[in-house]
């Protein structure tokens, strides 16, 4: 894979904080806040170094008081905007919210969030062939989501809801080379961008995206994988007590009593769950998908939808594979096939079947 010199860059609308009555922000070097709607210019300065608060007609920055809802800052080019002390590239626009909070978008482009996106999705002390197919796979991901999101305030989340991004405090020298190497390139089927999803560790074999998803797609058809055994959770038990199960069912509106039996119903071709059953003292019975238990519960209690589970003493006992949705790549398999040699266009083109490496400025830009 080699960079592309003349991409057509996008700019990324990243929500970075959200629900906060007040932000401390700072500003090295000459700037500028406008009204986002209108343009109009509402102040400037050479240094800012102070509180920002939501007021009664829109905000208040340090003594100043201004008459909007919502604002765009920008710092001299070579600056930084530090938020909460967190150091962003670009520019930052914030909104007063209907319920008063704040609520803080960082503009960045698409080269320079990525830079504070690799080091949260793979180790920076990777082999650089991983850390260029994660950047690749990275930036399809976020142009797509750019593209599902362009008449919405942001395009992405900075959480694990879309792609974990610290901005330029999660900068790493070996990152970034992977990024301004791979500069431009996405993956596309059939001439277009596609959601290349990617998660920790698939145990084995990935998933299927119909599954999960409203996406039926060969490169995202799911299939085998024997490169991630070195991972941590590759195999995992969780342990959940019974009443704590009982207690999150109800809050969510399911009727079920003093659980007996936990058992699993079905399994995929993948080996993830499709159902599950849970019956109590009574007789009554739930059944779940793996998707919707593992949403109730939380990823970090049920890593996957790849377990076992059955009922001991007063337990749920899960004995799990893998981490993450398991659709696309498998970050450990692709750690594992770049230790063994493989290039980054093979490691993409093996999770990603029937997919090719293209050129965002070769992208429809209305599809």
């Amino acid at each position: 894979i080699m960079a592309q010199d003349n991409s057509r860059e996008p700019v990324m609308r990243v929500l970075v904080i959200d629900d906060k009555y007040s932000i401390y922000i700072m500003l090295d070097d000459k700037y500028t806040v406008s009204d986002y709607d209108t343009g109009k210019l509402l102040m400037k300065g050479l240094e800012l170094k102070t509180r920002l608060k939501t007021s009664k007609n829109g905000f208040r920055i340090g003594s100043k008081e201004l008459d909007s809802t919502d604002i765009m800052v920008r710092i001299a080019p070579g600056y930084d905007i530090y938020i909460d002390g967190r150091r962003f590239r670009g520019d930052v626009e914030i909104v007063k919210k209907d319920n008063g909070k704040l609520m803080v978008i960082n503009f960045v482009g698409m080269e320079d969030y990525l830079k504070g996106v690799l080091y949260h999705e793979v180790s920076h002390k990777w082999p650089m062939e991983c850390l260029k197919v994660q950047a690749v796979a990275a930036r399809t991901f976020a142009l797509y989501q750019a593209r599902m999101n362009k008449m919405q305030p942001y395009d992405l989340r900075s959480d694990i809801y879309s792609q974990v991004y610290g901005g330029k405090n999660s900068e790493k020298w070996s990152t970034n080379i992977a990024v301004d190497s791979t500069k431009g390139k996405v993956l596309t089927y059939k001439g277009d961008i596609f959601p290349a999803y990617f998660h920790a560790t698939c145990a084995g074999y990935t998933e299927d995206a119909s599954n999960l998803w409203n996406i039926d797609i060969p490169p995202l058809d799911g299939g085998y994988c024997d490169f991630c055994r070195e991972a941590k959770y590759y195999s995992w038990t969780k342990m959940v007590p019974l009443e704590d199960l009982e207690e999150i069912l109800r809050q969510n509106g399911y009727k079920i009593g003093s659980i007996r039996t936990v058992s699993v119903l079905s399994k995929n071709i993948s080996g993830r769950v499709d159902k599950l059953e849970f019956k109590d003292d009574q007789g009554v019975a739930v059944v779940l998908t793996g998707k919707i238990f593992r949403g109730l519960m939380g990823p970090n209690v049920v890593r996957s939808t790849k377990f076992n589970a059955y009922v001991r003493l007063d337990q749920l006992v899960l004995n799990g594979y893998g981490w993450g949705h398991g659709v696309g790549m498998c970050q450990w398999g692709a750690y594992g096939m770049a230790t063994q040699g493989r290039k980054a266009d093979q490691i993409l083109k093996y999770y990603y079947p029937g997919s090719e490496i293209a050129t965002i400025d070769k992208i429809p830009a209305n599809p």
